[in-house]
């Protein structure tokens, strides 16, 4: 995690400043699509995929940036549909949980516990780095408030 002896593992996007032309979606279709697939419980990132494979009325939308000039995490704060918590934060307290539950059923293993102590010591990194903006100043991560918030 803290070396710099592996390269990156993805690979660039390609630079593309305007949207494709066969993907002519009306950009306030993709914004209702977006907030109605909030709605319906998917994170932003599932919001893209769903927009990339399915579309809008049938017309995929490769990226929806491009498409509106807005991220899909700005179109649903103009609309009031954010999740409570940044998608990051999210998926490490969901992980976070499981391995405690694990550690409960399985107390001898200590592999899964160190990964349990990174996971939570990245949650508190990252709860700081979001204190104030995202997360409430007096939130504090603890495993009780972890399944409190998520449940």
């Amino acid at each position: 995690m803290h070396t710099r002896r592996r390269g990156s593992s993805d690979s660039d996007r390609p630079a593309a400043t305007d949207p494709p032309e066969w993907s002519d979606v009306d950009e306030d279709a993709i914004e209702q699509r977006v907030v109605e697939l909030a709605e319906d419980g998917h994170s932003p990132s599932e919001i893209g995929v769903k927009l990339r494979d399915e579309g809008v009325g049938g017309t995929p939308v490769p990226d929806v940036s491009l498409a509106t000039g807005k991220k899909v995490t700005e179109i649903l704060e103009d609309n009031e549909a954010d999740p409570e918590l940044p998608e990051d934060l999210h998926n490490l307290m969901e992980r976070a949980i499981r391995l405690h539950e694990h550690m409960d059923a399985n107390p001898g293993d200590h592999q899964n516990k160190r990964a349990l102590q990174n996971c939570e010591a990245k949650i508190r990194r990252l709860v700081d780095y979001y204190r104030g903006d995202e997360v409430d100043e007096s939130f504090t991560y603890t495993y009780e408030n972890a399944v409190e918030r998520l449940e």
